[in-house]
């Protein structure tokens, strides 16, 4: 694919960036290190391009793909503000050789894709407010990648029009694009000092007019049951079966508790894979939940269960370890009132209603929070994420672009 000059980016609009990113092969995935696949990289040399060609200064993609750079202010002494979004996709729907498609002037009905997914309007019923709108999806091979090209190219956006219109103000903006935002590893290596904002907005939500500034603590686990082998023929009193032990601690969860089960400000104790013998089982279980009381009180759930399994199975052994996690950013994005109220401003400068809404999961901003930098999800126009039936309004990525211009406005009004 050609690199575009500048004065295609200038011009090109963002759903002409946003088609060809998507067309940038660039899952995540399990391997070792950030970036954890080579597809990745080639994101990042095309955004470091083509930010390179729009003229921004600072420039940089360090060692793990993540690119930076700036684009000085107009208005001295306002805040230095930062945009981010993620350039890797979701591993577990086929990613690769995406072919992004058009749908124009969108009539309300069923969206049938070439490779058979059927998009419908009583499943998605966002699709309802966007008759009349150009509808992206994939050919339904493969997901589309909204989440987050989305995001870059209304970034990429975002800057293209300030360059355009130099007159209006604005303070240093920063630009982030990371990798492996779907593995959670990329976002723990980003230099906030080095970035150097006053607060930052990621563009990695969905609905129009979306802001999102809490989301649930999350705690992962990995969970050990050790058992004893024997000869099935002799079991009887032997065998200590670490499979059946596994099922009775996933039976045990309340089944109030479970994701499937709950919604809103709810939080779960989830099973997300299993593997292992007779003789040893090992579980990862996410916790979720938007208090840190909430939190604690279902990892003592898992250890409750733990041990009624020890208990009435003598000889079994478990284990459980913590291998990650995330905060919630809502006290870490209160701490400064701006952060916020100007989302929510820049949104209604749109001629939209903002929609706050918690986050039933976790993004970059939160870690990136929790590092020091307060930084709120903002909506994209994207839908129906990590799947062959993900879909895209064009009209809501235009909005986006709007609320970003002026959140930078609203910001260049206020002082350091």
């Amino acid at each position: 694919m050609d690199r575009p000059d500048q004065a295609q980016l200038l011009n090109e609009g963002v759903v002409a960036k946003f088609l060809r990113y998507v067309q940038v092969d660039s899952p995540s995935g399990e391997g070792e290190g950030v970036p954890s696949t080579p597809e990745q990289w080639d994101m990042a040399r095309l955004l470091e391009a083509e930010l390179k060609a729009l003229g921004l200064e600072e420039v940089r993609v360090d060692e793990h793909a993540i690119v930076t750079a700036t684009l000085p202010g107009n208005r001295p002494g306002a805040p230095a503000i930062g945009l981010l979004a993620h350039f890797d996709t979701f591993p577990g729907t086929p990613g690769h050789n995406v072919k992004p498609l058009v749908h124009r002037n969108y009539d309300g009905g069923e969206i049938r894709l070439p490779a058979g997914p059927v998009i419908r309007p009583e499943e998605h019923p966002a699709l309802r407010r966007c008759i009349g709108h150009d509808i992206i999806t994939s050919d339904g091979s493969t997901l589309l990648g909204a989440d987050d090209k989305a995001g870059v190219a209304i970034i990429m956006e975002i800057v293209s029009r300030l360059i355009r219109n130099p007159d209006a103000p604005r303070g240093p903006i920063r630009i982030g694009f990371t990798p492996d935002e779907e593995t959670g590893r990329g976002i723990r290596l980003f230099d906030v000092a080095a970035f150097d904002a006053t607060a930052a907005y990621t563009f990695d939500g969905s609905a129009l007019g979306e802001v999102e500034a809490e989301n649930f603590n999350a705690r992962n686990l990995e969970v050990t049951i050790t058992g004893k082998s024997a000869h099935t023929g002799t079991a009887k009193g032997q065998m200590i079966n670490a499979v059946a032990l596994a099922a009775e601690f996933c039976m045990a969860i309340p089944a109030t508790m479970r994701p499937e089960s709950t919604q809103g400000y709810e939080g779960f104790i989830h099973v997300d894979a299993i593997n292992g013998s007779v003789e040893e089982v090992t579980m990862k279980i996410l916790l979720r939940d938007f208090t840190d009381e909430g939190l604690a009180h279902k990892q003592a759930i898992v250890e409750g269960l733990l041990a009624g399994l020890e208990q009435r199975h003598p000889g079994a052994r478990t284990a459980l370890r913590q291998t990650g996690g995330y905060r919630n950013m809502k006290a870490g994005v209160a701490r400064d009132p701006r952060v916020l109220d100007l989302a929510l401003e820049a949104v209604r400068d749109a001629g939209l209603e903002p929609v706050l809404k918690p986050i039933r999961g976790g993004t970059d901003g939160a870690v990136l929070t929790e590092m020091g930098l307060p930084c709120p999800n903002l909506f994209t126009g994207g839908m129906n994420y990590h799947s062959r039936t993900e879909w895209a309004s064009a009209q809501w990525m235009e909005k986006a672009v709007e609320v970003g211009l002026n959140l930078v406005r609203r910001w260049a009004e206020e002082r350091a």
